[in-house]
């Protein structure tokens, strides 16, 4: 145990809600009792304390006469010295528990997080050599599930992980076309069932590495074994390396988007058998080609440092320290930084200082909240009447204009440009009173499975339903499987293809709540989908499954949101990609203080 900590501790036990700066009566034994250890080794702790001038330790003389110890040191400025040396030294997890181990009754923590909103941001200190270093540090409330891209199914993971890995194509999203990643150059045949890649010189692994056409197809073969997102490459009938900087991979199908597929982040290149490591030891720190490589990486805090060597160029920042904060830290008792990737209330100018300090800018995200029904399971959401009715009732409108915050736009499908074309009807109380009573409903309980983060949602939802006798039970998501109903996102990085993710990836929640019969027929339009030519053919047959679940009301689209990032006037390069993340890449600062 620290010194600094027994300091605490013995704080704490004697001197707590006693007028400062006044000795107290303690013996040596009461000491030992307090942290737990010998009265001997109790003469020691007490020793340093006094050299570290903490305390002031003043023996009794004499029968009945007790010893006395001064506390020097403020509780509070003491313990926010220390939670701020840890933070600094990038050991937030310890920081935080001791600011809960012993902050109680004082505003200390308070005080913290005012500090630490601060040192959160973009960072210039001086580094090796005298060298300026340039640092992005933020806070996120959740680690990543998994760094391994084949693994991949959250927005955040799939982050960190095109930091991490490059594929062999990119989708640029303000140019709108796709452009040479690994690959310098690509083609298929007429059919678009034989594509052909042809991989750029000296890319280098973070392990200094070349990558070559050995690791491309090691990659794949691993990706279609098993993985979460074997469905890039579900119609891959031979992978083969044509010599080292050339790879061939033929279909069973069309798929005239399958370069598309290639930008997805399920498809990045790692190195040949995991560079020789057991997949233990290669996850611990990973190795990619992209323009960031691991550093450290724990529960509580994610390093990445720039690669030197990557083939885009290096980035300007020279690291990223990503925090990820305990879970009783509510985001708006943190005030998220200027450089948090989303923000769900959005603050005005008062609140931003006026704008001198930041600015903000905002845009409406490429995703959409919804309600799935499970259909697997048994209960009055096997009516379609039933589930019709819920739909009518849940007014997508309404909600926004009770609940507000990020909920900016009522959802009709998965892209908000079509939903801003759209209006969405009325309540009309005749129409859901036919429809219940068409369904026979009989007060049958609805379970909810919910995140944290739709709670508000979902309790918004229980009281419009009770209002027409649904009776609702919120479980947690970890329950969805087993659930009637439940909440999904879906972010469109890719476009049509996370779309078609949404119905082919292994873990997605539409994928386990559809039956065999209607997965069989959205499969049978995706390859449709998949063989068309035209751009315009593609959506109208993925439009076409949207509009069947939306019809028989299995999905039920709620809202899309709006994302803000709240930026230093002097950074520049930052914009929110499709995944509603800072690329880091691109940050960089335009001048100095």
């Amino acid at each position: 145990m620290l010194l600094n900590e027994q300091y605490l501790i013995l704080y704490n036990r004697f001197a707590d809600g006693r007028e400062s700066g006044k000795a107290v009566e303690v013996t040596l034994e009461e000491l030992s009792a307090a942290l737990f250890c010998t009265v001997r080794n109790a003469k020691l702790i007490l020793k340093k304390l006094v050299e570290e001038q903490l305390v002031e330790w003043l023996p009794g003389r004499g029968r009945g006469n007790y010893s006395q110890m001064l506390f020097k040191a403020d509780k509070e400025d003491f313990l926010l010295h220390q939670s701020v040396g840890l933070a600094r030294n990038g050991d937030y997890k310890q920081a935080f528990d001791m600011l809960s181990n012993y902050g109680s009754g004082t505003l200390v923590k308070e005080r913290f997080l005012d500090w630490l909103n601060g040192h959160f941001g973009y960072k210039k200190e001086e580094g090796s050599e005298g060298m300026p270093s340039d640092t992005l540090i933020f806070p996120v409330l959740h680690p990543p599930r998994t760094l391994d891209p084949a693994e991949a199914n959250y927005a955040f993971d799939s982050h960190l992980q095109r930091q991490i890995f490059d594929r062999l194509l990119s989708f640029d999203e303000q140019l709108e076309r796709i452009v040479p990643g690994i690959a310098h150059h690509w083609n298929s045949d007429k059919d678009a069932t034989e594509w052909t890649f042809y991989l750029r010189k000296d890319i280098r692994f973070h392990n200094g590495q070349e990558l070559t056409s050995r690791d491309v197809v090691y990659s794949f073969e691993r990706l279609r074994s098993g993985t979460l997102n074997e469905w890039l490459l579900r119609e891959v009938a031979s992978l083969e390396a044509i010599g080292p900087r050339v790879v061939r991979i033929r279909l069973r199908r069309p798929n005239r988007i399958f370069d598309r597929y290639m930008c997805s982040v399920g498809a990045s290149i790692l190195p040949f058998e995991l560079a020789g490591l057991e997949e233990s030891e290669f996850w611990k720190f990973p190795i990619g080609t992209g323009p960031f490589r691991i550093v450290s990486f724990s529960e509580h805090r994610i390093e990445l440092a720039a690669h030197s060597s990557y083939h885009e160029g290096r980035p300007y920042l020279d690291g990223v320290d990503i925090v990820i904060m305990p879970e009783d830290c509510d985001p708006e008792s943190v005030g998220y930084p200027g450089v948090l990737h989303t923000w769900d209330h959005i603050r005005d100018k008062e609140q931003l200082g006026g704008g001198k300090v930041q600015e903000a800018s905002g845009k409406l995200r490429q995703a959409c909240t919804m309600l799935l029904w499970n259909l697997n399971v048994p209960g009055a959401q096997q009516s379609e009447a039933f589930r019709r009715a819920v739909r009518m009732i849940i007014h997508p409108g309404e909600m926004i204009e009770e609940l507000g915050g990020a909920r900016i736009l009522p959802a009709i499908g998965f892209r908000p440009d079509v939903s801003s074309k759209r209006v969405i009807n009325p309540l009309r109380p005749e129409r859901v009173r036919t429809a219940l009573k068409e369904a026979a409903y009989d007060g049958q309980v609805i379970r909810m499975a919910i995140y944290d983060k739709n709670r508000e949602d979902a309790e918004w939802i229980s009281n419009r339903l009770a209002e027409w006798g649904i009776r609702t039970e919120l479980l947690d998501q970890k329950a969805w499987i087993d659930a009637d109903l439940t909440f999904s996102s879906i972010v469109l990085a890719e476009d049509e293809v996370c779309e078609i993710e949404t119905y082919e990836h292994k873990s997605s929640v539409l994928k386990k709540y559809l039956d065999e019969e209607r997965m069989s027929w959205i499969k049978d339009r995706i390859d449709e989908a998949l063989s068309a030519d035209l751009i315009e053919t593609r959506r109208v047959k993925l439009r076409e499954i949207e509009q069947y679940l939306r019809d028989e009301a299995s999905v039920i689209f709620l809202y899309h949101r709006l994302l803000n990032t709240f930026l230093h006037p002097f950074v520049r390069g930052i914009s929110l990609n499709a995944l509603g993340w800072i690329d880091f890449k691109d940050v960089w600062l335009e001048k100095h203080d």
